[in-house]
């Protein structure tokens, strides 16, 4: 399944695709404005052209836990998301991904390789096959 994860920013969402086997995550050309009739037209063409089956949400809460405005904006724009895309999305805890991202350099955008972090950690705590439900 192909997984696009996005790290929501109000200016610029970090963006980043799985592989096809959900196995790799690859920072791509983040999105300028993604909450703007543009931006969100973007976000869909990159669905549809990536074959996008599932989008993963950075929910930036504080390292207590606790909401800030931040996450109140990220639920806003997942939920918009909800109702712009064919696919579903789903809201993942970003607290690091940040700062592994700046710690890790590289020449794609930042907030797209926050994004690839991002989504890195969602990947993992998928269950493999013959996992979760029903086995066992």
């Amino acid at each position: 399944m192909r997984v696009l994860a996005l790290d929501y920013g109000r200016a610029r969402c970090g963006c980043a695709v799985s592989d096809p086997t959900g196995v790799l995550a690859s920072p791509i050309e983040p999105v300028r404005a993604p909450m703007t009739r543009r931006g969100l037209a973007r976000l869909r063409t990159l669905v549809r052209e990536l074959d996008v089956e599932r989008v993963v949400v950075g929910l930036p809460v504080s390292l207590s836990g606790r909401d800030s405005a931040q996450t109140t904006e990220t639920r806003g724009f997942a939920a918009r998301l909800e109702q712009e895309l064919p696919v579903p999305v789903e809201l993942y805890d970003e607290r690091f991904t940040t700062r592994l991202a700046e710690r890790m350099g590289g020449s794609a955008a930042e907030d797209s390789r926050a994004a690839a972090h991002l989504l890195e950690g969602w990947l993992a705590s998928q269950p493999g096959p013959g996992e979760g439900e029903g086995s066992g």
